[in-house]
């Protein structure tokens, strides 16, 4: 019996090390670019999972015969990402150019072109995108820290790979082809359906809460009014932002929010910093209630939350805002409110900077808020809730489908490719 990473794989199958089973496993040439020129080079943001895009490629300056490159592609070739955190371990597939004109890949890309006696190229491509063979690059072919990490050429090429007899290896690979083929159809049917979904509660926000309003000045409803959103905010507590410098984590401290602890969901006590109580103390107006409104005004400037009651006497950082609910203000009502386009849209309009974008808390507290009758509120917000809960619902049965096609797709990957599954008989099987 011969194991690969673990799996014992059947006796007909044998086992190699990658370079044994390729005759190119190197990584490419570093371009010089121009607008246009006579070879495109791959990089890392164009290799995609089975694809290239091109929209991402760009042209290296080189005359002369493209073959000679380090790195020039043939049909059939597979590429997998070699450097930098979140896309290094990433595999594609090339197939030629849509447009004839020779490539390249990059000093990050690395090539491997099967020996077509040992290994087909699709079977190398599934295996290597594997979830097997993905842990082991992390845990054995990694070198160095941080972003910085790469994939280890000599590594690399002493990784184990199986290799069926060549007959099987193209059953294996045709059976994937299809049954990917047929999950990415599923896939972006989901995506569509998801987007759709978000677009339906975009509308109702617009007709609900904006009683149907596009621009800011539109005539409203009878009894509705244009109202600068500080003035539906608790007196004694306008909206302001909070701790210029909190200062290192502290394990005891206060709890504080920062712009993107709202845009993460994070507003959990157990999930924030903690600035000390000394530096808090200085910030007593911006201290949080339950029930207050935060908006994230630096970096994910809009993201808005809830406060839960658990981080009354919490604090923000100056990223985010706090915004109470005043007097006669529905709370569901203006949460709901200021999320919606014509809210989000002025917010859009007044950010500033370039590299870290914001909002002047002067501009947010004179965005113009379409303000019905307070009795009218609480209706809107009750009939709001329960078509917000099911566009809700409608985008977690989203989630739920996408994770098990994923997780379907992975483990049948890792069944076809080591063997665990006959692939001849393997449509409509259960994969756990």
């Amino acid at each position: 019996m011969t194991d690969v990473l673990g799996v014992t794989l059947p006796q007909t199958w044998s086992a190699s090390r990658l370079k044994h089973v390729t005759s190119l496993l190197n990584r490419g040439s570093a371009p010089k670019y121009v607008e246009k020129g006579a070879v495109r080079a791959i990089s890392q943001a164009a290799n995609q999972p089975g694809r290239l895009d091109w929209t991402r490629t760009r042209f290296h300056d080189f005359t002369g015969d493209p073959s000679k490159l380090r790195g020039y592609l043939l049909p059939g070739d597979v590429l997998i990402n070699s450097t930098g955190t979140g896309t290094l371990g990433r595999v594609g597939y090339f197939q030629g150019a849509h447009d004839g004109i020779p490539c390249m890949a990059d000093t990050h890309v690395t090539v491997a072109r099967t020996l077509p006696s040992r290994v087909i190229p699709r079977f190398l491509y599934h295996w290597l995108s594997s979830q097997p063979f993905q842990d082991y690059i992390f845990a054995a072919l990694v070198v160095g820290a941080t972003n910085q990490i790469e994939l280890n050429g000599d590594r690399l090429g002493d990784a184990p790979i199986p290799v069926p007899p060549l007959p099987e290896q193209r059953r294996i690979a045709d059976f994937l082809d299809a049954e990917i083929a047929r999950s990415t159809v599923l896939s972006a049917l989901l995506e569509r359906f998801s987007k759709d979904v978000n677009e339906r509660e975009t509308a109702l926000l617009a007709r609900t809460v904006n009683a149907g309003a596009n621009t800011v000045g539109e005539t409203l409803p009878q009894g509705w009014r244009w109202v600068p959103l500080m003035h539906l905010t608790e007196p004694l507590r306008p909206i302001m932002y909070g701790i210029v410098l909190p200062g290192p984590n502290v394990e005891h401290g206060i709890p504080i929010i920062k712009g993107g602890d709202v845009a993460a969901n994070r507003l959990r006590a157990d999930q924030l910093n903690r600035t000390t109580p000394e530096i808090e103390s200085r910030y007593v107006r911006s201290r949080l209630c339950g029930g207050d409104i935060v908006i994230a005004i630096r970096g994910s400037v809009g993201e808005i939350a809830v406060v839960p009651d658990e981080l009354t006497d919490a604090n923000l950082t100056q990223d985010a805002a706090r915004i109470s609910v005043g007097p006669g203000v529905n709370r569901a009502w203006l949460q709901a409110v200021i999320s919606s386009p014509l809210v989000t849209s002025q917010i859009e309009a007044r950010i500033t900077g370039a590299t870290i974008k914001g909002i002047n808390i002067g501009d947010l507290k004179r965005i113009l808020i379409p303000c019905p009758p307070t009795s009218e509120q609480q209706a809107l917000s009750t009939r709001l809730k329960r078509d917000l809960d099911l566009h809700h619902m409608l985008r977690k049965k989203v989630e739920d489908h996408t994770k098990v096609l994923t997780e379907r797709r992975r483990a049948l990957l890792t069944a076809a490719v080591t063997g665990q599954i006959d692939v001849t008989t393997a449509r409509g099987v259960q994969v756990q």
